[in-house]
């Protein structure tokens, strides 16, 4: 328990209830755990290729524990053959058992900082389904050639036993890539290693410039990340993208898109993931014109992702705040249940018409439906799912999502006044962020932290910098106070 006496564990416990999640697994789980855990080692051979020998490793946060996917490339005629390993979590779950019933109900594993509450069980997501470092795993691989000009084609999709040579993190290999730290130790250690990490980014970087062109928003978001020792808060850094987190994120967007035309091309009805037209673009285009700048009266994201570049290049101290209104006024994604043939809702921050989500089958539900669909279509039997059921899974994981979304916030808030009751009386370099019926808002720029401000918010606007002095915290309701 933190030092105020104030348990968070049991406040994110309790806010997972509140908000329609049960933090605890149903009888039956267990039972099937144990006879999870004694069951073959997987092997290869039929329609399971054996990709052990290929030169896998995987890039993740620094304290994930459940592994969803491994990458790996080859120079080939033509461009760069980049694979695509997700963890086949379907082989040890099977549908109506207990631990798919409760994966179902939750969709999602929610991240409260101070603790998981994984969607499936940690023996399973951190281990048997986990694409862990030196074990032989199964895997849905996706297979795809990136051409010279970012395009991707040659997409093919089929099941194999791989083995992750690697684990690697964003923040070690991030600074390589970008020249500014040397190499992780397990890259300084392997020519081979080093050259195939070179060669993946060199493909991400095909692939961004590819996305860039077709309009997809690049919105830079500082996002605060709660250091935990021993239960205990120790305070809160920045996280922010690097080259080795937009590396991943231009492989995972374009194995989505592969995995979506595939099963629009086997004729399978599935769960898309969208991002609709913005309803208040109008009030985008006024925010743009705010800065001097004009965007079109129709929605465009190269517009918008255009302006957004050019101010985070002429202020990067308020792009944040700028970057989140965006966000906002655009609105969360959701999961569509779509037949082929369907007019495609797309994809609006990614720019993309072939869109699903199925590559975190530990921590999506949806995903996992998604694995479903495309080893039925592979070995061309029936769906699983009816129709109904996909449109209800569809409906259950959007507003899921938008729960958890809910829980993490308050917590965040929760875990930032624990993090900062020790420097009360300290003076911070803050902008104002809000100005509101409410009261005035300010975020700090270091760490990472907002909060309202209770004295000298007279005369103040959004985006004013100022030095501010913190006054209280309060974690049970996650208040912050500040005086100017």
């Amino acid at each position: 328990m933190p030092e105020t006496g104030f348990d968070l564990f049991a406040a994110a416990r309790q806010e997972m209830i509140d908000h329609g999640f049960d933090p605890d697994f149903p009888p039956g789980v267990e039972e099937q755990l144990a006879a999870l855990k004694t069951q073959a080692a997987p092997e290869a051979g039929g329609e399971v290729h054996d990709l052990r020998a290929v030169l896998w490793s995987s890039i993740d946060n620094d304290t994930s524990r459940d592994l969803d996917q491994i990458e790996a490339a080859e120079r080939v005629d033509g461009g760069i053959r980049v694979l695509i390993g997700v963890a086949d979590v379907d082989s040890d779950v099977a549908i109506g058992s207990p631990i798919d019933g409760h994966a179902a109900e939750q969709t999602t594993s929610v991240y409260t900082g101070i603790r998981t509450f994984s969607m499936l069980p940690e023996e399973l997501s951190t281990d048997l389904t986990s694409l862990n470092e030196v074990a032989d795993r199964l895997a849905v691989v996706v297979d795809m050639l990136v051409g010279g000009d970012g395009s991707v084609s040659s997409g093919s999709i089929y099941r194999a036993l791989v083995r992750n040579r690697a684990q690697l993190t964003y923040n070690g290999v991030g600074g390589w890539l970008e020249g500014t730290s040397g190499a992780p130790a397990k890259v300084g250690a392997s020519a081979d290693l080093e050259a195939q990490l070179k060669l993946q980014d060199e493909a991400a970087r095909m692939l961004a410039d590819e996305r860039r062109r077709m309009g997809a928003l690049n919105i830079d978001r500082v996002e605060a990340e709660a250091v935990i020792t021993d239960g205990h808060v120790e305070g809160i850094n920045a996280r922010k993208k690097n080259r080795a987190t937009e590396l991943i994120e231009n492989f995972m967007v374009a194995a989505n898109g592969v995995m979506a035309r595939t099963l629009e091309e086997a004729g399978v009805p599935s769960i898309r993931r969208v991002v609709r037209t913005p309803e208040r673009w109008p009030r985008i285009v006024e925010l743009a014109a705010r800065y001097g700048e004009t965007l079109p009266n129709a929605a465009d994201s190269g517009a918008l992702n255009n302006f957004l570049q050019k101010r985070k290049a002429a202020d990067a101290v308020h792009y944040a705040d700028l970057s989140l209104a965006v966000i906002k006024l655009m609105g969360p994604g959701e999961y569509v249940f779509a037949r082929p043939g369907d007019e495609d809702q797309g994809h609006f921050a990614l720019a993309t018409h072939d869109y699903t989500h199925s590559t975190a089958p530990n921590r999506r539900f949806a995903d996992t439906v998604t694995q479903r669909l495309i080893k039925s279509a592979l070995a061309k039997r029936p769906s699983p799912y009816s129709d109904e059921q996909l449109n209800s899974i569809a409906r259950n994981c959007t507003l899921k999502e938008d729960a958890a979304r809910k829980v993490e916030r308050v917590m965040n808030k929760r875990i930032a006044a624990v993090a900062l009751q020790h420097r009360i009386g300290e003076t911070f370099a803050a902008v104002v962020t809000g100005v509101t019926p409410k009261g005035v808002f300010v975020r700090v720029l270091n760490p990472p932290a907002e909060g309202l401000l209770v004295r000298g918010q007279q005369g103040v606007d959004v985006g004013d910098q100022l030095r501010v002095k913190l006054v209280s915290t309060d974690p049970r309701r996650g208040y912050i106070d500040f005086a100017g």
